[in-house]
């Protein structure tokens, strides 16, 4: 026979199980470190700017255990799993995302018309995007920084986005990609993501208001450094790396321009290099 509570009974039974689920995560949630919650925008404090060591990993068994404060890593290859680990050391987890071009091998690559696919891009099979089809383009992007967040990530650096500087099959222009490279970092502040530019050089004194962060590679190789200083200036950080040369030599210029900077393979796998802090 069953026995039918009566409609208080159930509300008193409920809030009691309430009330034992709080007492037991209260203690839980007081001992962990303060980190950045999941969907929440990643701080970068002015004062911290030129004290951050950071890894940058797309390829290999992701190495946890790096001794870096910043992590740059690939949304599709990163788990959740392993975004908890790094979250859990209070790391700060940045997600390179692709912006400008597409893979047959992306996952979301269907989602993307033929006639915004252009010329062959830098990676191997990539095609550029054009980046005036922001009506067709906007859907995908933010699925991709959607990803970014659901793992975890509180951080997203855009990639291949300075189509204009190439052959991408579309008369992208200055003002084209200024105004594209926008849209995106207003589209991961309203998903509660941190903006970050990649690379894009003759463009960084125009785009450091709208972005919290810079990544750059071989500015030291390719005499571009003193270009990424409006983000030094107004106190974001600036992750650098080389790939060839050596560390004392390339870091005296870097660490003095108060980047933080690091020697890596093109790979980039786990191995690297780091500059000292000033």
């Amino acid at each position: 026979m069953r026995i039918r509570l009566r409609p208080r009974a159930v509300r008193l039974r409920r809030a009691l199980a309430a009330g034992a689920v709080l007492v037991l995560l209260v203690p839980a949630y007081g001992c962990r470190v303060d980190v950045t919650a999941p969907g929440a925008p990643t701080p970068w404090p002015p004062a911290s700017a030129r004290h951050w060591q950071w890894q940058w990993q797309v390829t290999g068994r992701l190495d946890t255990d790096v001794d870096a404060d910043v992590f740059l890593l690939d949304p599709v290859r990163t788990t959740t799993a392993e975004t908890s680990v790094l979250r859990a050391r209070d790391r700060r987890l940045v997600c390179q995302v692709y912006v400008g071009s597409v893979v047959p091998d992306d996952p979301d690559a269907s989602r993307f018309p033929a006639g915004v696919l252009g010329a062959a891009g830098r990676r191997p099979q990539s095609r550029w995007l054009d980046v005036r089809r922001w009506d067709a383009l906007e859907p995908a992007l933010a699925d991709r920084f959607r990803l970014c967040r659901g793992k975890g990530f509180g951080a997203v650096a855009l990639a291949d986005a300075d189509a204009y500087l190439h052959r991408s099959g579309f008369p992208v222009s200055f003002d084209d990609q200024l105004l594209f490279n926008r849209r995106l970092a207003r589209l991961a502040r309203s998903l509660s993501l941190s903006p970050g530019l990649m690379n894009d050089v003759p463009q960084v004194a125009a785009l450091a208001p709208d972005f919290d962060f810079a990544v750059n590679e071989e500015c030291v190789r390719l005499g571009q450094c003193a270009k990424l200083l409006p983000f030094v200036d107004a106190g974001k950080p600036v992750f650098h790396v080389e790939y060839t040369g050596s560390t004392a030599d390339f870091c005296v210029t870097t660490v003095g321009y108060g980047f933080a900077s690091a020697r890596k393979q093109r790979t980039l796998d786990a191995w690297r290099e780091t500059c000292p802090l000033l």
